[in-house]
């Protein structure tokens, strides 16, 4: 068990109030000098905060504290009996009341539910990185050169599929495409094929929007548009 998880582990029985007497105490002492199990305890009881809130209140019946003053009376009748019961009835009885049962039990379903935690965050994590459009850029002779891929976050990136010749004292460029009269504008400049953050900023991105890669002098186009010859280019489209 790593230190992280049982910090968590530990914040979880103090805020589930599973923790008492001088175990309770040394906790508590721990944590006022423990920044990271204070955020802890404090992530736990913003967790379990709604569920408290969801408790409907329920007013007690009219016979309950008698129900409850009747069971008082039988007490000591029921004590003895219970005294009078085998050996083995005890044992499960004490089995039964056990604290560290009732712990153990409540450290299992804590750790079940920070590993099923933890699997949602890593199950979110994946789904973010995963494109939401993809454009395979292909070249004249229809060989896949690059893929242009657009997540939910507004990023957007080239990744090379093959390695692209570049000539001396020229660099690649990236442009998209998404209304004729508009024209392309650039969204990246590379020496050489790389991975590469395109910047799109306020540009608009959507299906079958065109993105291309030309070669262009080494600080990029003079003019503002594509000049040299179109190495690949492909339209978006949403991933399945």
């Amino acid at each position: 068990m790593t230190p992280e998880l049982d910090r968590e582990i530990v914040a979880g029985e103090y805020v589930l109030g599973l923790l008492d007497g001088a175990e309770k105490e040394a906790f508590e002492r721990q944590m006022a000098g423990d920044a990271k199990l204070d955020a802890a305890v404090a992530r736990w009881q913003a967790r379990l905060t709604p569920i408290d809130a969801t408790a409907r209140a329920i007013e007690p019946s009219t016979g309950l504290w008698r129900s409850i003053e009747s069971g008082l009376d039988q007490a000591p009748a029921a004590s003895q009996a219970a005294a009078s019961q085998p050996a083995r009835g005890a044992r499960l009885s004490q089995w039964w009341e056990s604290l560290w049962l009732w712990r153990g039990t409540a450290l299992a379903s804590l750790a079940a539910a920070l590993l099923l935690a933890f699997a949602l965050v890593a199950a979110l994590d994946r789904a973010r990185r995963q494109p939401v459009m993809v454009a395979v850029l292909l070249t004249e002779t229809n060989v896949a050169a690059a893929v242009v891929n657009t997540f939910a976050d507004g990023r957007v990136e080239l990744l090379p599929l093959q390695d692209i010749a570049v000539p001396q004292g020229r660099a690649l460029e990236i442009w998209t495409l998404w209304d004729r009269a508009t024209g392309p504008r650039s969204v990246g400049l590379i020496d050489r094929a790389r991975a590469v953050p395109l910047r799109l900023d306020n540009l608009p991105l959507g299906a079958d929007q065109l993105f291309e890669i030309t070669v262009e002098p080494a600080a990029g186009s003079p003019t503002g548009r594509p000049t040299g010859p179109i190495v690949a280019k492909g339209l978006t489209a949403r991933r399945l």
